[in-house]
């Protein structure tokens, strides 16, 4: 841990970071159909509804694991639109327990007839053994176990 705090220290002396505070919060998301995708976070990642309010005449849903206050929230923003093209590696990265956990979540998919899947591989040190699964709004999800974050 000290290592941790040390490497922090440096980067933000060398002006990489902020300060040594800075974490993760949340990751915003434009939703066709909020029900759909708090269905589909619900489904595959547990997660649940933690807030949700009009803005704007729109619609924002955030959702987490049900810490009060949250560690991190999905925030859904329902707004309609034409395409949503991801590049080919773009993803929303969810650690599992166990290589069993990745495989279960795979064939939960499969079995729901949901395309464009990754199937499960064995990317080795650092990387770890993953699957990946689109949103109903084409954004990867990549369930992985023993990748070195977190």
């Amino acid at each position: 841990m000290k290592r941790r705090a040390a490497i922090a220290e440096l980067a933000c002396d060398r002006g990489t970071r902020l300060c040594s505070g800075m974490k993760c919060t949340h990751v915003a998301l434009q939703v066709r159909d909020a029900d759909r995708s708090i269905a589909f976070y619900r489904r595959y990642c547990g997660m649940q509804v933690v807030h949700e309010r009009v803005s704007n005449g729109k619609r924002v849903v955030w959702l987490g694991w049900g810490e009060d206050p949250p560690h991190f929230v999905i925030v859904l923003l329902e707004e309609p639109y034409e395409v949503n093209t991801q590049p080919p590696w773009q993803h929303i990265g969810m650690a599992v327990d166990d290589r069993g956990e990745v495989d279960r979540i795979h064939a939960l998919a499969l079995g729901d007839g949901l395309a464009g899947l990754w199937p499960p591989v064995d990317a080795g040190p650092i990387v770890g053994y993953y699957c990946g699964i689109p949103d109903p709004d084409g954004n990867m999800v990549e369930f992985s176990h023993g990748q070195r974050i977190g």
